[in-house]
Order: structure tokens, then sequence, then C-alpha cells
């Protein structure tokens, strides 16, 4: 490393992400006089703590090859962390800003605190004179590391660094011989809900239901690789209004009480038929009315009815549930109904249900119209079902992360709902402590005329169907590409479900979530471009490669060494490094398709570097195969985290 440093350096007693979590814990407190209290003692501590590690320097190398430490950028943060407390000892809640390089041919990252310090400490009897000082003082007070091979100062004050070659090597290969779960970041939560797909009881999974399952699955996975423990969350309709005019109708086509799958059909004509038979006999609605109340108030042959109708439509959801490779434990809005009562107590406890116009409100400033949690009629509603989940999830469940994964047209009812939690101090007011909720909102799927998704006929597409005319698809395009010959049966179905899936999910995926995006099955199946079907094939490539050259892939891991040292081997590696910290992006800031572009631009640098660097039966083939490998590694398990099969042959 070519940076000047300081020795003599020893780790503080109370790191800031150990100080954070120590305020994080406190910061909830219910009791206001309490938390200041404690968030003074937090300060203290962390003071304390900073003057006992300037004090005892003692030869500290900073090792950070020792243990997983997350991602390579938090990596390089910690490095900086450390030249910073030196360099402005008096600023205690400086956190280290580091970025990747725009421009490669000044480094591989860059340090931007010096112009933000100098704000800070200007006119306060500094010794530095400028931006530029401080850069330059950052950059001498860098512990060694064997990370940084050189340094150098860019304008007012950015430090820009450069990436030992030989220690992104000796990474790529401590990944390959101890496993991918070592590159996971390091998150500072370790429980979090998931709410996500969340289908209405009695109505069939449509083609609106695919981006909060895929989204919500997704988000899930990549937390979970992170180590955070998810309890996924389907919030089933699955009590209501509706469930008097199911029942009533199962009723009567049932009368003897003997009812099953194949009896009822199709569980959304007989949805119709009942909705329908309810809309036109004033009868049958007033029965249905008062099926609702005996429901509600525990009658057996009702709750019956009801159990019979729910798991009738969970049958169906579980097919498609397995079909996507989607993991869901079910608590429905009828879980939450107990709860309702107490939760809206402790609001008007605090004075924040009011009455108006017979119904019970929370009056949220800003917004034209209140939150309805009692209706006139004095029944719950989403808002009530939503406050009582919150509440178990807060205090039951203990999590520190809430995140519902819906349409963006249920943004203000979010808004409005947090809001209220945070009025009630079920939630910080700061949005960036926890724990906290999060809106994940999504766009729609539109057809090819630019409106809502649709079949022929005007009905909303089954996920089903989707999902069969995407298998379809790909198994004829293998098939007219000689594969029919080639495979076994069940290799051809496995591989073309594998690829029309993977293809369906990875179209959703790779758009931002919060904007539309157009159903084309013709441009999602395309072998060419950022698709699916595109990176399934660079994968099933790589492994090609390794499989023709004939060397055992697990033995080289073992005994041979990754070199780095044509110019585009070095950038692959690089993009390697950078898997954890653009995992902890997309789950930072919950985008998934930042994952998704990470993928594509790895499956583009690897084509360069075979394109470029000869691998079988070149002087640098085991070097060159470990690379590839590596390659083929952190591609699986971008799959993973976005539900998709991986191929291993094409």
């Amino acid at each position: 490393m070519n940076c000047s440093h300081l020795s003599n350096l020893v780790p503080p007693v109370l790191s800031p992400l150990q100080f954070n979590r120590f305020s994080l814990f406190y910061s909830h407190s219910s009791l206001s006089s309490t938390t200041c209290i404690l968030r003074e003692t937090s300060r203290r501590l962390l003071i304390d703590a900073k003057a006992q590690s300037l004090s005892n320097m003692a030869n500290h190398v900073v090792d950070l090859d020792q243990e997983n430490v997350g991602s390579l950028k938090q990596q390089i943060a910690k490095l900086f962390e450390e030249s910073l407390r030196l360099t402005v000892p008096e600023e205690l809640a400086v956190e280290p800003s580091i970025a990747p390089c725009q421009n490669p041919k000044f480094g591989d990252y860059q340090c931007n605190n010096a112009m933000g310090l100098w704000s800070k400490v200007k006119g306060k009897g500094t010794q530095f004179r400028g931006p530029q000082p401080i850069g330059q003082a950052i950059m001498k007070n860098l512990p060694s590391s064997e990370i940084i091979d050189s340094c150098s100062i860019a304008g007012p004050g950015f430090v820009n660094v450069v990436l030992s070659q030989q220690w992104i090597a000796k990474s790529i290969q401590r990944m390959l011989v101890n496993g991918i779960e070592i590159w996971a970041p390091k998150l500072p939560i370790k429980r979090a809900v998931v709410d996500f797909s969340s289908p209405n009881i009695a109505k069939e999974m449509h083609v609106g239901h695919l981006r909060s399952t895929i989204i919500g699955d997704t988000l899930a996975r990549m937390l979970e690789y992170s180590n955070v423990n998810v309890l996924r969350r389907n919030h089933v309709g699955d009590w209501g209004t509706q469930f008097g005019m199911l029942i009533e109708y199962l009723f009567e086509m049932f009368p003897n009480g003997e009812v099953n799958d194949q009896a009822i059909g199709d569980l959304e004509a007989f949805y119709k038929a009942s909705k329908q038979r309810f809309d036109s006999d004033p009868a049958f609605k007033e029965r249905a009315q008062k099926a609702v109340v005996s429901l509600q108030g525990g009658e057996e042959r009702y709750r019956t009815a009801w159990k019979q109708i729910c798991e009738i439509s969970r049958r169906g959801y579980n097919r498609v549930y397995e079909r996507l490779g989607v993991e869901l434990e079910e608590k429905g809005e009828s879980f939450y109904n107990p709860y309702i009562p107490g939760a809206l107590e402790l609001l008007s406890k605090q004075g924040l249900i009011e009455e108006s116009e017979g119904a019970r409100v929370i009056f949220i400033e800003g917004k034209n119209i209140p939150l309805i949690v009692v209706k006139r009629d004095g029944g719950y509603n989403y808002a009530s079902t939503d406050l009582a989940a919150l509440w178990y999830r807060l205090n039951e469940e203990k999590v520190e992360w809430i995140i519902y994964v819906t349409d963006v047209g249920q943004r203000e009812h979010f808004e409005m709902f947090f809001t209220a939690a945070k009025r009630a101090g079920w939630l910080p007011a700061e949005d960036n402590k926890y724990p906290k909720a999060s809106h994940v909102g999504f766009g729609l799927v539109l057809g090819e005329d630019g409106k809502r998704f649709r079949t022929r006929s005007t009905e909303t597409v089954k996920l089903v169907d989707l999902l069969d005319e995407a298998k379809s698809r790909c198994k004829t395009a293998l098939i007219q590409r000689g594969k029919g010959e080639e495979w076994t049966d069940e290799e051809l179905d496995r591989t073309a479900e594998a690829v029309g899936y993977g293809a369906v999910k990875y179209a959703d995926l790779k758009n931002n979530r919060t904007t539309n995006y157009t159903f084309n099955f013709d441009q999602m199946l395309n072998d060419k471009g950022n698709t699916a079907v595109y990176l399934l094939y660079a994968h099933a490539r790589i492994c090609s490669i390794i499989r023709k050259s004939g060397k055992d892939i697990e033995e080289l891991k073992k005994v041979e060494k990754l070199v780095l040292a044509h110019p585009d081997e070095r950038v692959l590696g690089f993009h390697l490094l950078q898997f954890a910290e653009t995992v902890e992006e997309a789950c930072t800031n919950l985008l998934p398709n930042v994952l998704c572009e990470y993928l594509y631009n790895l499956s583009e640098d690897f084509t360069r570097f075979y394109t470029n660097c000869q691998v079988v039966g070149s002087a640098e083939e085991t070097s060159r195969l470990l690379l590839c490998e590596a390659t083929a590694v952190v591609m699986r398990k971008c799959f993973h985290l976005l539900g998709i099969t991986p191929v291993y042959k094409i």
C-alpha cells in the first residue's frame, strides 16, 4: 500500500455501529425523560470510547481478511473510519462517505468526506486550511491494509483508492473455497416481516398478483442471504362482508354440507355467481348480511363453511406458489381480528381516535379525509386490521422492519397508517430509525395496447395460464433447436420450466418496481439483450467451458492460484467483489432491479473477458477456469435471489 499511514492504533471500546445500535435500542422508550437520559449516556460512552482508542495506540494494523466483514464497500469504509477518528477526533458523528469512482482511471473507490468536514471545522481554530489538506490528512492517516494498492488526491480533497490486484484475487479464491455466504452483506437488523402476495380468498390469482409475489419473494431472499430472520407473511383477505355472501350461497348449493374442490369447480365462478345473487336478490342479500354477523359471532356452522372456502382457495394458491418456488406463511386478516379491539383501545387512550359522522377515525395532518378505523355500522376495515397487525408484529413477533409489498395505488393508505403509528409512538418519527415500516409500491402490468393487461375477453389474466404459456413457448423453442432429440423428456420439460418461469420473473424484476411495464412474451423470451434467457444461456456457456476443459474444478479450488494479470480479468474480478454491496443496496432501497442490473453487467464483463482471454489451452488455463467458476457461482446466487432456477446446459 503506497498510502502513508499511522500505526499504533487499537479498536475503540464502542464502535460507531455498536453506538448506533445502543442508541437505537433505547430510542424507542415510551418515557421521553428516560429516553433523554439513555441518549446522553450513550453519547458519553462514545466520547469515552473514542478518547480511549486514541490514548491506547499500540502497533495495530487493520486486517479485514480474517472474518466475514460484509461488503467490499463496508471494508473500505472501515479503513476510512479509522482514519477519520485520527484526522478529526473532535467530530464524533462523522461517517465515512465512500462511493465507487465514476471514472475507473482515477481508481476503484473514493472517500468524499473532505468538503463536508471542511464546512464543519472551518472557523473552529482548526489546523486545516481547506478541504484538500483534510483529504491529504485522511489519506495519510489510513491504517495499513493489504486491501489498498495506492491512493491519490483529486479536486477538493477526494481520496481515490486503487485496490490491490492480489487482494482481489485472494478474496475471490477465499469465496470459492469457503462459499459465497462469506460475501453476505451486514445489515443493521436481525428480524423482519415481508408482507406480500396477499390474494383474496375465493378469487383466483391473476397477473396483478404476479408483481407482489415475485418482488416480495426476492426482497425476502435478499434479506435472508444477509442473515436476517425473515417472516414471510401472506396477509390474505379471508375476513369481511363478502364471506356472508359466499357462505349463504354455499349453504344453498350444498345443503348437506359436503363440499370439495371438484364440487365447487372454478372458485372464481362460484364467487361471481354468489355476487350476482347478492346484487339481484334482496332476500338473499339480507340472509348474507346476517351470515356475516353469525360468522363474526363464532357460530360453528358458519365457521365451518368459512374454513371450507378458505381451504379450497388456499390449495389453489399453493399450487401457484409451488410452481413459482415461493414460500409463504399465511396469517390472514382473520388472524389479527381478535387483536383489533385492544389495539384501538391503546390508540383511544392516547386521544388519537375521534368520532366523526358516526364513525371512529384518526385525523391525519395534510390529508383531506381521516383514517377510518371503525365504520359507521361498527365494523372493522383494512386500517383496523393493519393497525392490529402492526402492533402484533412489533410486540409479539419483535420485528425491526416491516415491509408491505402492494401496488402504488395503496400508497396514501400506507402513508396515513404509518403516520398514525408514529403519532402513537409505535414507530419512531424519523424514517431512518428502527423499528420501521416501509411500503414497497409497484406499478401496473400493461398489455400491448398500453392498458391494464387482460385477455381478449377483457378478463384478468390468470397467473396459472400465464405460466403455462411461458413454459409452452420455451419448450417449442428448444424443440426447434433440436433439443427434443438430444435430451430426455424430463430434461426438456425441466429446462422449459426454468427458462419460461425465469423469463416471466426477470422481465418484471429488471424494471424499477414503481413504474408500469408492458408484458410481452416475445421480448422476455428473446435470447439476446437483458433477458433471463440470455443470462441463463450465459451461465450454461460458462459451465460448458469448465466441462470441456476436463479439469476437476473442485480440486483446482484447493490447489491452484487465481491471478488477475490481464486488464479484463481485473475488471471481471472487481465486479465479482462488488456483489455484496449490490445486494446491500438492493435491500436498503428495496429495489430488486439493482441486482438485475448487476447480473446483466456481470455477464457482459464475462463476455469481454472470454473474448479477449483464451481459457482452455492457454498458459493461464487453471487461473482462468477459477475465474469462470467464480463468475458462475455469483450468477447462481443472483438467480437464487431472484427466484430463478439456473440451467447448466443449453
